[in-house]
């Protein structure tokens, strides 16, 4: 590690690259503020850039969020910081604030390379890929995904075994086993966090079998199954390899369940598994979809639409509360369940079981703050000092709130927030400066 940090001035801060830090510090950038953009992962985009389709809509998630993606990283007034962790910050009076932060190390030269991939087919180390949630393998240097931003490789030192096959085969020579972590510390007149959600981690359930069940996967791995990006051209059983002609959704999977420790509805659940019932029934016409749901809450605009279309093609909606998940020697799943409609206890066999998982808060960002006290909201949401009247404010003046950070959202939502972040920045800003 470098002897001394490195001391950067902004106008801005903005804590998460996902859609609402992004949109958020463009609005900042668009206004002549200079900004800088941490993302703690390798790539900012967040979970947009991971999605295949967006509700109600359909319009191709990545081709919405990639040239947005693009014009954050091209922009002359923003400064993004990939692969980076805020260790504190600090205000210090009106409109200042210190930030420090630690940039992890690539162990390759961003500037040099030249994303060939040459070194990733020499790696002879496979791990399970981040990206892809766990259905296939990727190397121990790899490029994220193919529409990362930056698109630069990085090597996971963790699983990295040292032999230096990378560091011959890479022509600019790019490869630097030496780097050490990067010290910054940041000096900014105001702070948006971003710091979205966190996924609901079923595999402690055991009624749900997952990571137990082979074919028992979540909702964001079938939504890589679905992507432009997925790891396979049609979607297939962990299992066995074998198309599934016979899939059910499971809602509420870690929402709505105090004794999950997550009693509220996530919001985004209904919809996207609506919506990936509609897109297994492109990619596969013949396949029976079930979907088990508490509620249906379809409240945005074109939602209950966007429902009654999935029932008109075909899409089975069964009100029940799945009781337990068992597989069978073939792979297939029995789920015992109570259907609601009747009273009676019932049991159904799938090829493959979808378990819509809930959202969770990223209640770290609030350790982030040490001289102020940045208030959680009894969910550990951030709080919102008046949700109706100044949606972005938060107990820190100066400090502003976007995206998923104060609760479930969806994507129309989330860049409503950040355009409320932004701007009542802009107005802090102005204010001060007066």
């Amino acid at each position: 590690m470098q002897k001394e940090p490195i001391t950067l001035t902004y106008d801005a801060i903005v804590i998460g690259g996902g859609i609402a830090g992004g949109e958020a510090a463009l609005n900042l950038a668009n206004n002549g503020y200079k900004v800088v953009l941490v993302e703690s992962r390798l790539s900012v985009g967040g979970k947009m850039i991971m999605l295949s389709k967006v509700f109600p809509t359909l319009d191709c998630s990545a081709c919405i969020t990639t040239p947005k993606v693009s014009e954050i990283s091209r922009h002359p007034n923003i400064k993004i910081f990939t692969e980076s962790d805020i260790t504190s910050i600090d205000k210090l009076g009106e409109q200042s604030f210190v930030v420090k932060m630690t940039q992890r190390p690539r162990y390759v030269v961003a500037e040099d390379c030249t994303a060939c991939q040459l070194c990733e087919q020499a790696c002879p180390v496979i791990v399970k890929d981040q990206f892809q949630y766990g259905l296939v393998g990727r190397k121990a240097v790899y490029i994220p995904f193919s529409i990362a931003s930056p698109k630069v490789a990085a090597i996971d030192i963790d699983n990295c075994t040292l032999c230096g096959a990378c560091e011959k085969v890479c022509p600019p020579g790019c490869i630097d086993f030496t780097m050490k972590p990067k010290e910054y510390i940041f000096n900014v007149k105001t702070a948006i966090v971003a710091t979205g959600f966190r996924l609901y981690d079923p595999t402690n359930v055991p009624r749900y079998s997952y990571g137990t069940a082979k074919n028992v996967i979540t909702s964001i791995q079938m939504e890589r199954l679905l992507a432009p990006t997925r790891p396979f051209h049609t979607i297939l059983r962990s299992s066995d390899g074998k198309v599934p002609d016979k899939i059910a959704y499971v809602l509420c999977a870690g929402s709505r369940d105090d004794s999950m420790g997550n009693p509220i509805c996530s919001q985004i659940c209904c919809m996207y598994s609506i919506k990936q019932a509609q897109l297994l029934l492109g990619a596969l016409p013949m396949a029976d979809i079930t979907i088990y749901y508490i509620d249906i809450r379809a409240f945005g605009k074109g939602y209950d639409e966007f429902y009654e279309q999935a029932v008109s093609m075909g899409v089975r909606f069964v009100k029940g509360k799945i009781g337990k998940i068992t597989e069978k020697e073939n792979g297939n799943l029995t789920l015992r369940y109570e259907d609601v409609a009747t009273g009676k206890l019932k049991e159904a066999e799938h090829d493959m079981v979808v378990l819509s998982v809930g959202v969770k808060p990223n209640k770290e960002a609030a350790d982030l703050f040490k001289s102020h006290k940045l208030e959680l909201d009894g969910l550990s949401f951030v709080k919102q000092s008046d949700p109706l009247l100044s949606p972005a404010k938060t107990s820190i003046d100066g400090v502003f709130v976007a995206g998923a950070a104060t609760g479930p959202k969806d994507i129309p939502d989330s860049i409503l927030s950040a355009g409320a972040a932004s701007t009542e920045a802009i107005s802090y800003l102005n204010q001060k400066s007066q």
